[in-house]
């Protein structure tokens, strides 16, 4: 990994109204890493990763990508989001080619590197398919392919895969495991899921109850490239049984608040 910090988080506060949802948090990424962050549902994990995309503000505090401070939303930030958010009038090509278009490349230029990345997702073949016509794991690689056509700086995903069922969700960790691992884009990844966060990370950011904060960073000492039978590892059991305690702690604050 890099040991250059690309993304640097400096007290950033979020507050709505007279709810203080995430408060005062640092955090330093460096290039080519690739953060997963877990914490219990309300925690500000979803906020954070707003913030960073330039679609929601901080209350207080700044965010910097290359020493350039975010003030909305940019190309050097791509957003995947759960739900696919394709446009459904557009076929694979034309929602892969959408920001190129917006940026002025011309088309023969935009359909070369959307087609480029349309394969590297295992969509070739599918280009001129409407989304209805593509089921929910198709639907996310093609969402997938749009965020990294426009090669940004970073790519932050907020659980992509939460809405995919347990085997598809695998072979798409393992799909942008392999980019990453060939791309090294600089990633900031929200998830749930425990066995998904220690798979796919470098690095595991956990978050506490809301008012949400940093509780614990730990990097992923797993080889690359990666393969899923690292799951049976005694380093990833050992990880994981530290992180489930962690968010489990958390949890339980955040239903002991809600009570």
């Amino acid at each position: 990994m890099s040991s250059v910090n690309i993304l640097a988080v400096r007290g950033v506060e979020r507050r709505f109204d007279k709810t203080l949802a995430l408060q005062a948090t640092d955090l330093d990424v460096a290039e080519n890493d690739f953060i997963t962050i877990l914490g219990p549902s309300g925690c500000g994990k979803s906020t954070l990763l707003r913030i960073v995309a330039g679609l929601d503000h901080p209350t207080a505090g700044t965010v910097q990508l290359d020493g350039r401070r975010i003030e909305g939303p940019g190309a050097d930030r791509g957003m995947v989001f759960q739900s696919y958010t394709l446009f459904p009038w557009l076929t694979v090509l034309d929602n892969v080619c959408f920001g190129l278009r917006e940026r002025g490349l011309p088309r023969a230029q935009q359909v070369e590197q959307a087609q480029a990345f349309i394969a590297k997702v295992g969509l070739k073949g599918f280009e001129h398919h409407f989304p209805k016509q593509l089921s929910g794991g198709m639907q996310q690689r093609t969402a997938l392919a749009r965020a990294l056509a426009n090669g940004p700086r970073m790519l932050l995903m907020d659980e992509p895969f939460g809405a995919l069922d347990h085997q598809t969700r695998e072979l798409m960790q393992e799909l942008l495991l392999g980019i990453w691992e060939a791309e090294r884009k600089t990633v900031l990844f929200v998830t749930h899921d425990i066995d998904e966060a220690v798979f796919m990370g470098s690095r595991v950011v956990v978050m506490s109850a809301r008012p949400g904060r940093i509780k614990l960073d730990r990097t992923v000492e797993l080889p690359h490239p990666r393969h899923y039978s690292v799951k049976t590892t005694p380093v990833f059991s050992e990880l994981k049984a530290e992180l489930t305690e962690a968010v489990r702690t958390e949890v339980l604050a955040a239903q002991a608040q809600n009570a």
